[in-house]
């Protein structure tokens, strides 16, 4: 085998044999042997790769070979990391054959639908990273978005999704997220502030323009650099965020959960709490949904083993 195909020239391979069978302690010597005048910027470059050392020693086989591989590894991936990137130039090229114009790296888009159709017609999406606010109802969408959201996770789209804490106090809400985590859709929890974010594939951001107006513009984001720093930012407050399966009770949930034990009648237990009937009965069923419980027996059994009674 050649070790032209581990990356060295030819005559960087006949200097380095020479020397395992020679060891001259010469550079002329080895250059008048192997006829070759610039014997000495061989061994230079050879000695540069590692496999001589400043007396023309040279590496013993295994090592140079071992060498050889590793750098021809790194090499590979960087070559494949820029292969990769073709795959933006298969989206812009899909986007310029349907829009009819030439796909900007950082694009300013005022209209709220076109942002979802754009991020909905993305070929091949296989992951998407998103911070965002839980509406305030509660109730997962049954459109053809969300339908179409839902047939994603099931073929395998890994998502990964963000939300404050703040935004679970309402229980509706906290049902809201449970729904889509236990579709695939895995939610963590955070108290520190974020912005409003979309990446996809690690290729493609969304960012709302003013994080203050819902109604404002989105920057669609395509340039490498900038989406790489968005993905570090997403990375690092996930690492520290809560998984939804791990959060503690809130103060109301401990309370709700302390009644269910106490009393038998759920108006008695709302009188007691200073709430509505009906604000008690949701708290309840998003308790029991949290626990995955179907009886307020088994959710109470559920929060012992948690330790939460």
């Amino acid at each position: 085998m050649s070790l032209q195909s581990l990356g060295l020239t030819d005559d960087q391979e006949r200097v380095y044999r020479y020397v395992l069978r020679t060891r001259p302690g010469d550079p002329d010597t080895a250059g008048a042997d192997l006829g070759l005048p610039d014997v000495r910027a061989v061994l230079g470059e050879l000695r540069d790769l590692g496999l001589l050392d400043a007396t023309l020693a040279p590496l013993p086989p295994a090592a140079a070979v071992d060498l050889l591989v590793r750098r021809r590894v790194e090499h590979t991936s960087r070559e494949l990391a820029r292969l990769d990137s073709a795959f933006d130039v298969v989206w812009e090229l899909a986007e310029e054959a349907r829009h009819g114009r030439r796909v900007e790296l950082v694009e300013r888009i005022r209209d709220t639908a076109q942002v979802t159709h754009r991020i909905r017609t993305m070929p091949g999406r296989v992951e998407t990273l998103n911070a965002k606010p839980l509406p305030r109802s509660g109730v997962p969408l049954r459109d053809e978005t969300a339908l179409r959201f839902r047939r994603a996770l099931a073929d395998g789209m890994a998502c990964r999704t963000l939300v404050s804490t703040a935004a679970l106090d309402r229980p509706e809400q906290m049902a809201y997220a449970r729904h889509w985590h236990d579709l695939g859709d895995v939610h963590r929890v955070t108290p520190e502030p974020f912005r409003r974010l979309l990446i996809v594939d690690r290729r493609v951001a969304f960012v709302r323009l003013d994080p203050a107006r819902p109604e404002s513009d989105t920057l669609q984001i395509g340039q490498p650099g900038i989406v790489a720093a968005l993905v570090d930012l997403f990375e690092g407050l996930w690492t520290r965020a809560t998984d939804l399966d791990h959060l503690d009770l809130t103060t109301v949930e401990a309370q709700v959960l302390r009644t269910l034990s106490e009393h038998s009648k759920d108006e008695n237990a709302a009188r007691e709490l200073n709430i509505s009937l009906r604000k008690y009965r949701t708290h309840v069923a998003g308790l029991m949904t949290r626990l995955g419980a179907t009886t307020r027996f088994q959710a109470a059994l559920r929060a012992k083993e948690r330790g939460w009674l």
